[in-house]
């Protein structure tokens, strides 16, 4: 069967604002861990489609802005991740908890705003979610309430997973050449593992790709259906898009030296379990435990143009029992070893995205990528206008 999604879609300026306009804005993004903003004055960064975002603990609570001060359009925060207060360095401004100023240094000898100009120097503020240990915000200026993206069910379960995640967290970034799309296919194909890799994770894991009946029969009578024009099946289908868990069993049980130093994951069953676990938040999101639950990878994939993905992937192990003095060394091995794994599916999705034109064929999807297939039918109704978000 072929894929509905044309070769623009992967690779032309105008889809891509289209899309960030249809898809990205209404839905919540991942932002970061949220033991990473747990002290007082600790924000994260962010671009998302060409928005600065600031989130910062504000005595305690997260507030998501746009990182911008409002008096000459400096960057307030300008480093990725720290601890700081909200204050902008070019003239010395500060805001508090509603994204309000709180001083501007000789305000009434040199500025001398008006009531109403003052009123308008609050900073874009935007809603955010925290699930568990993950952080999400949201653009829209109404957003929609983040069950209706994920479900309850799933919400509950990606929580119970990142609330297994310890403090310590490094993170690195890869600046990709392809386009976003490309790696929620990827992820979602079972079959690349044995031949992308096959010296490094298929070692460990034998993934094996499957036809899921139910899944092709779905994807027959949406075909049969036509477009999906009810905000609500679409919604509903959205929901779906969002899976994961235990994935593939491991070839041999995780046995490393500093495994009885952190408390592994337990299963929704309350088990332990040696398998591989993938949880794949749509769109652009990516956790995984490659031992069974004792490390654990998220990955942001963060649109920024047709062909270009920001990467953002951020290590930690499981709960430590105690501070052990070899955890930033733990840390750095699983990310040299991720960093394997990550660049053989970058180095393909690079090829792919170079052979991309506007008169390229349509790709041609086995029946064991039937889940691909739908999401792709649900897509281009979304972007052709049969339904918004």
């Amino acid at each position: 069967m072929h894929t509905r999604i044309p070769p623009q879609a992967y690779i032309d300026q105008e889809w891509f604002e289209r899309e960030r306009d249809l898809l990205f804005k209404p839905l919540w993004q991942f932002i970061a861990p949220r033991t990473m903003l747990d002290k007082p004055n600790a924000f994260v960064t962010r671009t998302l489609f060409g928005m600065p975002i600031v989130v910062q603990n504000m005595k305690g609570e997260l507030r998501a802005f746009e990182n911008v001060c409002p008096h000459r359009q400096n960057p307030i925060q300008l480093q990725p991740h720290g601890v700081r207060p909200l204050f902008c360095g070019y003239h010395g401004w500060s805001f508090g908890q509603d994204g309000a100023p709180v001083n501007i240094p000789f305000e009434d000898t040199i500025y001398r705003f008006t009531p109403q100009e003052k009123e308008c120097l609050h900073l874009r503020r935007f809603a955010l979610e925290t699930v568990g240990n993950l952080v999400f915000i949201n653009l829209s200026p109404q957003p929609l309430p983040i069950e209706e993206q994920f479900g309850a069910d799933y919400l509950a379960y990606l929580a119970s997973a990142s609330e297994a995640f310890d403090s310590e967290v490094i993170m690195t970034t890869y600046d990709a050449r392809f386009n976003w799309k490309l790696v929620y296919e990827n992820l979602r194909d079972a079959n690349h593992a044995r031949y992308v890799h096959s010296r490094t994770l298929y070692q460990e894991t034998r993934f094996q790709p499957v036809i899921n009946e139910d899944n092709l029969a779905l994807l027959r009578r949406m075909e049969r259906a036509g477009d999906i024009t009810d905000r609500g099946q679409a919604l509903a289908a959205l929901r779906s898009f969002s899976t994961g868990g235990r994935d593939a069993p491991l070839e041999q049980e995780p046995a490393n030296a500093w495994h009885p130093l952190v408390e592994r994951f337990r299963d929704r069953d309350g088990e332990h379990h040696d398998d591989y676990y993938n949880w794949l938040p749509f769109p652009n999101m990516h956790i995984a435990s490659a031992n069974g639950g004792y490390s654990f990878t998220i990955e942001h994939h963060i649109p920024v143009s047709p062909g270009r993905t920001e990467m953002i992937v951020y290590y930690m192990t499981a709960k430590k029992k105690r501070p052990y003095a070899a955890s930033a060394a733990v840390l750095h091995a699983t990310m040299m070893g991720a960093d394997k794994v990550l660049r053989e599916d970058i180095d393909v999705m690079e090829d792919i995205q170079r052979t991309l034109h506007p008169a390229a064929c349509h790709a041609s999807l086995g029946e064991y990528e039937s889940e691909n297939a739908i999401i792709h039918h649900w897509y281009m109704n979304l972007m052709e206008g049969k339904f918004v978000l």
